[in-house]
């Protein structure tokens, strides 16, 4: 990673996003998926803030070229998740650089905006190369988009926005991120395409982890 990201990591990403297939819910696993390599358990189990679902937090930085290989597959995964399963999205920031990424997603999402734009993101900076690194290029992409540039700016410049980003590095430390993509299952359990070897994989233990969280429950409806 940049900073505490692992570049041995970044490669061996890239790697794996070469070989990508778009991931399904509920594809058959070849073994069960083992504790301590596939995935880890949190020593320390995290609230959530969705009582009576699964939850899933995705922790992500715009600039990762492994986010940007799994969020098509991991779109397609979220569109097909049952109903006793949320899905949310925490940007991270390893160094001080990384906040005004930070701060353009939740701004997405304060102005609901995160279903439309957020793909765009992904494909400005790993596509067409606009950097989006600071609050003067992201501001001038936005405006781009069609959003109105003084009501981006207040909502980028806000203290809602401002105290989402101080939790999302609370959340960070809590789970113990020091790499991106990662999935985090109902506060419990991490997974990640480094530790499964694959985007597939990764969603395919996630899976995995939301049917051990739901043993006991009724099964629900897709």
């Amino acid at each position: 990673m940049i900073g505490r990201f692992s570049l041995r990591r970044m490669f061996a990403g890239m790697a794996l996003a070469a070989g990508f297939v778009a991931a399904l819910p509920g594809l058959a696993q070849a073994q069960q998926p083992r504790e301590g390599t596939e995935y880890a358990r949190l020593q320390q189990p995290q609230p959530t803030d969705s009582p009576g679902k699964i939850e899933v937090t995705e922790f992500f930085w715009y600039s990762c070229p492994h986010c940007s290989a799994l969020e098509p597959a991991l779109e397609s995964w979220i569109k097909q998740l049952p109903q006793d399963v949320v899905v949310r999205r925490v940007p991270v920031r390893f160094n001080a650089g990384m906040e005004p990424q930070q701060r353009l997603y939740y701004t997405l999402e304060a102005l609901g905006k995160v279903d439309q734009l957020h793909p765009l993101v992904f494909k400005a900076i790993h596509e067409q190369r606009q950097p989006l690194n600071t609050a003067d290029r992201i501001v001038d992409w936005a405006q781009k988009q069609g959003l109105d540039r003084k009501q981006f700016m207040d909502t980028y410049n806000s203290f809602g926005v401002q105290s989402k980003v101080q939790r999302a590095g609370k959340l960070a430390e809590a789970y113990k991120i020091d790499g991106v993509p990662s999935l985090a299952v109902n506060g419990r359990y991490l997974t990640s395409p480094s530790m499964t070897g694959s985007n597939l994989g990764a969603l395919q233990v996630a899976d995995f982890l939301i049917g051990k969280e739901r043993t006991g429950r009724t099964p629900p409806t897709r």
